[in-house]
C-alpha cells in the first residue's frame, strides 16, 4: 500500500535537487548502483503506508546498520553488466545503436558470472541468514540462484579466463535464455544495495529508526527532532495523539515557523518509507497520506491569485477527508493571500471543521494570533509557538518550541535595523 500525496508536498519538502540546489533524496542516495539509484528515487515517491510493510523495512536497514555491513560487489562489474544486458536488449529492438564487441560480450559475462557467484556466497553468511525480515527478499534470491539453468554459471571456475567456446554458451545462457532471471536476481541487488546505502547515512548521521504504530492510535511522538539539511539544528519535541489532533502554531517571522514544519513533514514522509530520521526517537502511527502547503505559487495558468490557489488546496485536502482517509496535513499560513479579516475568519473556519476529523492530523500556522481565541473552544486544538527575544533593539530566536500563543510582531523592527526607511529618505534628498 503506498502513502498518497501529490507534487506540492514533494516539492515544499525539496525532496529532490533543483537548480544545483540538493534535497533530501541526496542525503540518503550513497547507492553503489546506477539501478538503485533509480529504485531509491522510486521509494522516495511512493511511501508505504502498511505498518507491517514499513517495519520490516526499517528492521532490515537496522540491522545493516548495527553489523555494518559493507556493499559486497564492485560497482564496475555492474557496470559492465547492464551496459552488456541494456545495448544486447536495445539492439535486439532494432536500434541504431552498435552491436557489442567481442570484448563487451567478455566483460558482460565475467562480470555475470561474478556477480551471480558473490551473491550466493553473500546469501550464505551469517549476518543475511540470521535477518528474518529479510526472509523474502532472502527465499527470493535462493529460488533464482537454485534453478538448473544457472548450475553452469555457479560452478565456473576459470576466474575470467573463459574460452571463446565458453564465453558463447554463456552468452546464449545469460541474455538470452535465462535473461528474465539475471534481471529478477540484479534487481533484488539493486535492493540490498539501497538497504546497505541507507543503514550507512543513519549510521554516519546518527539517525534514528522510526517505530510504526496502528493507524488507529493516531499517535506522533517525536523527540529531538531537526531537519536533515541543517549543520547546527536545534531539535524539538512534538507529541500529537486524540486529545491533540490540531496545532496551532504560532511566531515573528524569521523565528523557526517554516523550518520546524519542513523538519516535521520531513520525518514523517521518510517514515513512511520505513528509512532512519533525524531525530532521537520517534513512533508514528500510519496514515493514509500526507499533503503540506508551505510554498504555494500563484496558479498563473489558470489565472488564479495566490488566495485562490490557497482555497484550491484546502478544497483538495476536504476532498481526500471526505473519503474518510487518515491524513497528516499541513498549512504554514494558512490564507495569507487575502486581507486579514477575512484570513482570520477562514482560519477560524477551516482549523475548526478540521479539528472535526479525529483519524487526521493537522497543524496549522499563522500569524493571526486573534484566531486562537476562537479556537480555544475546542479541546483537542493544541497551541505552540516560537518565541522571539529581544535583546534591545535586535530580536533572538530560540528556534525551540512553547506552548501557548505569542503575538511576536517584529518586521518594522526589522525594516528600521536594516535602515531602509533612512535609505528611502536620503535618496529623496539626493533626487532633490
Amino acid at each position: 500500500m503506498i502513502l498518497q500525496t501529490d507534487d506540492q508536498t514533494i516539492d515544499d519538502l525539496r525532496l529532490f535537487s533543483k537548480r544545483d540546489t540538493p534535497g533530501i533524496f541526496d542525503i540518503y542516495n550513497t547507492t553503489h548502483t546506477r539501478g538503485a539509484e533509480e529504485l531509491l528515487r522510486e521509494m522516495f515517491r511512493s511511501p508505504l503506508s502498511n505498518r507491517e510493510e514499513i517495519n520490516r523495512r526499517s528492521a532490515i536497514i537496522g540491522h545493516f546498520c548495527k553489523t555494518g555491513m559493507k556493499f559486497p560487489f564492485e560497482s564496475a562489474l555492474f557496470d559492465m553488466a547492464e551496459k552488456y544486458l541494456t545495448d544486447s536488449a536495445d539492439a535486439g529492438k532494432g536500434s541504431t545503436q552498435s552491436m557489442l564487441s567481442e570484448k563487451e560480450i567478455l566483460n558482460g559475462v565475467t562480470s555475470l558470472i561474478s556477480l551471480i557467484q558473490q551473491t550466493k556466497q553473500f546469501l550464505h553468511s551469517e549476518d543475511v541468514r540470521n535477518l528474518q525480515a529479510f526472509a523474502p527478499e532472502r527465499e527470493a534470491i535462493g529460488k533464482l540462484l537454485d534453478d538448473p539453468a544457472l548450475e553452469p554459471v555457479l560452478s565456473e571456475k576459470s576466474q575470467g579466463k573463459i574460452s571463446y567456446a565458453a564465453v558463447t554458451a554463456f552468452d546464449v545462457l545469460l541474455r538470452v535464455r535465462e535473461r528474465s532471471k539475471i534481471e529478477k536476481l540484479l534487481s533484488q541487488i539493486y535492493l540490498l544495495d539501497v538497504y546497505i546505502s541507507v543503514a550507512m547515512v543513519a549510521a554516519k548521521r546518527n539517525f534514528v529508526f522510526p517505530v510504526a504504530l496502528d493507524n488507529k492510535k493516531g499517535e506522533l511522538k517525536i523527540d529531538g527532532l531537526y531537519h536533515p539539511e541543517l549543520k547546527n539544528p536545534i531539535p524539538n519535541d512534538i507529541v500529537m495523539d486524540q486529545s491533540r489532533t490540531l496545532v496551532f502554531l504560532t511566531g515573528a517571522n524569521m523565528a523557526g515557523k517554516s523550518t520546524f514544519l519542513r523538519s516535521l513533514a520531513t520525518a514523517v514522509y521518510i517514515a513512511h518509507m520505513g528509512f532512519p530520521v533525524a531525530a532521537k526517537r520517534m513512533e508514528f502511527s500510519v496514515m493514509d497520506g500526507i499533503y503540506t502547503t508551505i510554498n504555494l505559487p500563484d496558479n498563473l495558468g489558470i489565472g488564479a491569485s495566490h488566495f485562490y490557489a490557497e482555497v484550491l488546496r484546502v478544497k483538495k485536502v476536504a476532498t481526500a477527508l471526505s473519503q474518510g482517509k487518515s491524513l497528516f496535513i499541513i498549512f504554514d499560513e494558512l490564507f495569507r493571500g487575502t486581507n486579514v479579516k477575512d484570513a482570520h475568519e477562514a482560519s477560524v473556519a477551516i482549523a475548526l471543521a478540521f479539528a472535526g476529523r479525529m483519524n487526521s492530523r493537522f497543524i496549522i500556522s499563522s500569524h493571526i494570533v486573534e484566531a486562537a481565541g476562537k479556537l480555544a473552544t475546542k479541546p483537542n486544538i493544541d497551541f505552540l509557538f516560537l518565541p522571539t527575544r529581544m535583546n534591545g533593539h535586535v530580536p533572538e530566536y530560540t528556534y525551540t518550541l512553547e506552548h501557548g500563543v505569542t503575538n511576536d510582531r517584529h518586521g518594522m523592527i526589522i525594516i528600521r535595523n536594516e535602515g531602509i526607511l533612512e535609505t528611502l529618505k536620503n535618496g529623496r534628498k539626493r533626487a532633490v
